[in-house]
């Protein structure tokens, strides 16, 4: 490794050089005049100081520039033997020109010697730790070229040191996209507890006000005690499906999902599906009508999934649609994916809640009902996570009067 001596030497070092030499020249002056020297004596010491200081500098640098390609620990040694000389030379110099006895000017040239050899020595040392702090430095900065090369062990250029730096920026960019998503997805978290805590409260509010009723024989004509039991049927159930949803969630969450793949009909889901929102959609006054676009062939699913999925996206569209409405399921061929699609008469979706539709609990700006089919908002999170388990796609767009949900699947799963 060696010093690029040239490109240190830029106006802004200049600059300071010169504010340094500026400055030491002007506390020389001080000094003399505190020691009661007079101005021609200072201006004797002060310029063949600065001479003999000069010169030395000039020969450290010739030298150091013929051993540029030398070793770290050899530079460092230039510099600071030069520094060492340079005030030998300064000391001797003054000390012949202020006419020193001969005694006095051996004693000096002694000091000096004695004191620049033993510089000399610490300076070594000292560069030679650094050298190795700049070893260290380099090797690390090469294990990280390589650890994203392939591993030819040839040396790093600048490009490459250009890519790595680019590569962390991306990985800080990352990580902060991380942080951001961690972030919404703990606001999520919070809301469903929310959301999650008022949907257990009413069915369990209602069940605790019945059975006391019923305890308390406030209620005992047959009729009415048939009614809060089936009513108590109705509201365990809904909280029999809400613990479902939940721990569904959280194992597609978690990612301990395990789907049991085998080959199955795609439109014999589908059937299956539409037969049994069937009474609920003829309860509310909406029509269910199923077409096939293209004969789709066996795909590798996990049954009681997939039809989990399509149960959920045709509840959320039955519960969307409002009386004399129509509710649309088409499945199809893509390329290499096969595709449902589930269209409803919802009245559409505004632009800014598309995204967030699949998050955990949304349920847009809309009032909040008590009643069993509202659920908690999992379905469409649920239903997600599943295909996505599957390596598809779910996604929803606005279409004519209502949105418009796809499943998009790979005719055949990866790996």
């Amino acid at each position: 490794m060696s010093l690029a001596f040239a490109s240190s030497n830029g106006p802004g070092m200049r600059a300071r050089a010169a504010a340094v030499a500026v400055a030491g020249l002007a506390l020389a002056a001080v000094t003399g005049a505190l020691l009661g020297k007079t101005a021609a004596d200072m201006v004797v010491l002060i310029g063949v100081a600065s001479g003999c200081t000069l010169v030395a500098g000039l020969l450290g640098a010739a030298v150091l520039r013929a051993l540029r390609d030398a070793s770290f620990t050899a530079q460092i040694s230039v510099v600071a033997l030069t520094s060492v000389v340079a005030v030998a030379i300064a000391a001797v110099g003054a000390g012949t020109a202020m006419f020193l006895s001969s005694t006095d000017l051996y004693a000096l040239v002694v000091v000096v010697v004695a004191a620049g050899a033993v510089g000399i020595c610490v300076a070594m040392v000292l560069a030679d730790r650094v050298a190795a702090a700049s070893r260290l430095l380099s090797e690390a900065a090469a294990r990280l070229v390589m650890a994203g090369t392939d591993g030819s062990g040839s040396r790093p250029s600048i490009r490459e040191f250009a890519n790595l730096a680019e590569h962390l920026d991306e990985i800080a960019t990352r990580l902060a996209e991380a942080h951001a998503r961690e972030s919404a997805l703990e606001s999520s978290r919070r809301e469903l507890v929310s959301w999650v805590s008022h949907d257990l409260r009413t069915p369990l509010a209602g069940i605790r006000a019945m059975s006391e009723a019923l305890e308390d024989g406030v209620v005992d004509d047959p009729a009415t005690v048939a009614e809060y039991h089936r009513t108590m049927r109705l509201e365990a159930d809904r909280l029999a499906g809400l613990v479902d949803d939940l721990f569904e969630l959280s194992r597609i969450h978690a990612g301990v999902l395990r789907l049991q793949l085998e080959p199955a009909s795609l439109h014999d889901l589908v059937s299956d599906a539409l037969a049994a929102a069937d009474p609920v959609a003829t309860a509310k006054g909406v029509r269910l009508q199923g077409r096939l676009v293209d004969t789709v062939p066996e795909l590798h699913l996990a049954p009681p999934e997939m039809s989990r999925v399509l149960r959920n996206l045709l509840g959320n569209a039955i519960r969307e649609t409002p009386m004399d409405g129509t509710v649309a399921v088409e499945a199809g061929l893509d390329g290499d994916h096969a595709w449902v699609a589930v269209t409803d008469a919802c009245g559409g979706i505004p632009s800014d809640d598309l995204e967030r539709v699949f998050d955990t609990s949304f349920r847009g700006h809309r009032p909040r009902t008590p009643s069993a089919e509202a659920g908690a908002g999992l379905g469409l999170a649920i239903a997600k996570g599943l295909v996505e388990a599957h390596h598809g796609e779910l996604h929803v767009a606005n279409q004519g009067a209502g949105c418009r949900f796809t499943v998009r699947l790979p005719l055949v799963m990866p790996g």
